[in-house]
């Protein structure tokens, strides 16, 4: 399974930390060119891999972390999305409801992306935060996925557990899914980023 993070802001370098921390492969991209951003994987860790926006692409799992309205721009990159699992941490934090269309912001996204299947998660802890270890106090920082497709959260949620979080699956993009996502000026009330899960 290959991985690739497109973004590398404050987010994307903290999902790139977690895979850093467990010695997993993973591409990282941005609409710079795979140049500009080889100090910053390097020094994150040798199996952080700067790629072209194209080419990290390719990857079977691909973390969506820009700035909410960059996916489009990020959409016309890949010759096909069908098939391909994203994961959408991005955030539509200051978006105007009536720029959505009163629909969930992974919704707009994923129309973006014709034939993706996309799960929303990873989005609901602050890049500070994302970026430290997930075990906590004898226990893991638990992530939260949602999505429309039901297939697509198991491989997600694996790779969740692989970095050390504890995925928690809130079922489809508008019902659970809407409960981790901003709306207008303001967040949901599921936002917590201390909430964590004891084996």
């Amino acid at each position: 399974m290959r991985y690739a993070i497109i973004g590398a802001g404050q987010i994307g370098q903290a999902l790139a930390h977690a895979f850093a921390r467990k010695n997993i492969d993973v591409a990282v991209a941005s609409t710079r060119p795979p140049e500009a951003i080889a100090p910053l994987a390097k020094s994150i860790g040798p199996t952080i891999a700067p790629r072209s926006l194209k080419d990290a692409l390719e990857a079977d799992i691909v973390f969506l972390a820009v700035p909410f309205w960059s996916h489009r721009d990020v959409a016309k990159a890949a010759g096909s999305w069908s098939g391909k699992i994203v994961v959408d941490v991005t955030n539509a934090y200051g978006v105007p409801l009536e720029q959505l269309d009163g629909l969930p912001s992974s919704t707009v996204i994923a129309r973006a992306l014709p034939g993706a299947r996309l799960v929303k998660g990873f989005n609901h802890l602050p890049a500070g935060v994302l970026a430290e270890d997930p075990s906590v106090k004898g226990g893991r920082r638990v992530v939260f996925l949602s999505s429309d497709d039901d297939a697509a959260i198991a491989p997600v949620a694996a790779l969740a557990e692989q970095l050390g979080y504890a995925p928690v699956d809130l079922g489809r993009l508008d019902e659970g899914g809407a409960l981790v996502q901003a709306r207008g000026n303001r967040w949901t009330q599921l936002i917590f980023q201390d909430l964590i899960k004891f084996d």
